[in-house]
């Protein structure tokens, strides 16, 4: 599978793209910062982003529950 979840500005010329992957049999969660080619109107994936094996997904939740809260009891959110 090759799916673009979710698309997220991140600053006025880069954008944040959350896609399910396939690699070499492996299925993959992939988030990814994508930018703007210069002298193009197309964006390119660049290095910046993780890529991890679908069956960690409820790792990254609980990691990202646990940041979202911390944020929160620190009003940074």
């Amino acid at each position: 599978m090759d799916k673009t979840i979710s698309v997220f500005q991140k600053n006025k010329f880069q954008e944040v793209r959350v896609g399910i992957r396939e690699f070499k049999g492996n299925d993959l969660i992939d988030i990814r910062t994508w930018t703007m080619t210069q002298g193009a109107n197309e964006m390119v994936p660049t290095a910046k982003g993780v890529t991890i094996n679908i069956h960690l997904l409820p790792d990254l939740r609980k990691a990202l529950e646990e940041a979202e809260k911390i944020l929160k009891e620190n009003k940074m959110l």
